[in-house]
């Protein structure tokens, strides 16, 4: 476990997108059979999920979430650093940072780079961004967090498609005493990676006539290779493994009980899942926000586009917060921070 320790550095602001598109779960019986339909939408709890258009990236969900960001706080100027944290880029060559950089008019000075993690990739990110913004010679960072999973899902996969749901995010990450101190444990194992993946299309297996060949698997999923695959069962079992040991390992290390976080915010996996963490937790589920009702599980960004879509006017007490997020690599990670000083947007849609 990597655990590190900030003082005096925190999030300024906040800012989300959403696509316009609504897609409502309750339209899947095409191919999901109305009873278990139900079933599925009551476990998981997801309602309706917002869908990018064809031309739409994750870039431009972040760009739109940058440009409130800075709509509403005066600091564009300040930018000396932006991390894109995705793994849907917009190509596998360049990376789509310094495409960023370009579209929203920064200064060629900054310096920018992409990261390639899943649900714990905001956690991840923002450790990267803090550690950025320690340093004496950057005044901010803008940390941008987007996925569109509906580009890599198969639309006849019936434990990911009702799952998955499209954002980005824009998060400015600066010095500051107003902060405090920040702990971040984070955490890898790639001995279970197969659980979630996309087996063709890389380097490793190239995009061929095979990696497209659609196959129906014991479940009744059908895909191709080049489109995400993820192992429900053992996706709960890691979960269930790491989380509630991970959270309470980080709370004690920041020398707290776990009553006394004003929140705990988790990657919106599925609500069975994460009701289950606060369960074996003994936390209230009062102060679990959740927006994957309306939003779906939006792989890295959820963990923001929750702080936005529910924090902007609601849960006030917010000075003991703690994040995290788990996912494929596998890799997961927790951080704990104060969120009272940080000025949020409200959620735009492009």
């Amino acid at each position: 476990m990597a655990t590190i320790r900030f003082k005096n550095v925190g999030i300024t602001a906040i800012s989300a997108c959403v696509p316009h598109n609504v897609v409502y779960n309750k339209d899947l019986d095409y191919f999901i059979d109305a009873d278990d339909l139900q079933k599925v939408i009551a476990s998981i709890g997801i309602r309706e999920r917002r869908v990018a258009g064809r031309d739409v990236c994750s870039s431009d969900l972040c760009i739109k979430a940058a440009e409130k960001l800075f709509l509403d706080n005066d600091l564009k100027e300040s930018v000396d650093a932006l991390i894109f944290v995705s793994q849907t880029p917009d190509y596998h060559m360049p990376a789509t940072a310094p495409l960023i950089q370009h579209k929203l008019g920064l200064s060629t000075s900054v310096l920018s780079f992409d990261v390639n993690l899943a649900c714990s990739g905001y956690v991840y990110g923002l450790s990267l961004a803090y550690s950025l913004a320690s340093l004496d010679g950057i005044r901010s960072v803008l940390l941008l967090d987007g996925e569109t999973m509906s580009k890599i899902v198969s639309d006849r996969d019936k434990e990911s498609t009702p799952l998955f749901g499209d954002a980005g995010t824009a998060t400015l990450v600066t010095k500051g005493d107003i902060f405090g101190e920040s702990i971040f444990e984070l955490n890898s194992d790639g001995s279970g990676s197969d659980i979630m993946k996309i087996f063709h299309g890389g380097y490793r297996h190239p995009s061929s006539n095979e990696g497209f060949v659609e196959k129906m698997d014991d479940k009744g999923n059908i895909r191709n290779g080049e489109q995400f695959f993820m192992d429900g069962m053992e996706t709960f079992n890691f979960g269930m493994r790491v989380e509630p040991k991970g959270i309470k390992a980080i709370v004690a290390d920041a020398g707290l009980e776990i009553s006394q976080l004003d929140l705990i915010i988790y990657h919106q996996a599925n609500k069975f899942m994460t009701d289950f963490f606060t369960k074996r937790l003994k936390f209230d589920p009062a102060k679990t926000p959740y927006s994957l009702d309306r939003y779906g599980n939006t792989s890295s960004a959820s963990i923001p586009l929750t702080i936005v879509s529910e924090l902007k006017d609601g849960y006030p007490n917010r000075r003991n917060v703690l994040l995290s997020g788990f996912g494929a690599g596998l890799s997961w990670g927790s951080v704990i921070l104060d969120l009272s000083s940080t000025k949020i947007s409200s959620l735009v849609e492009y």
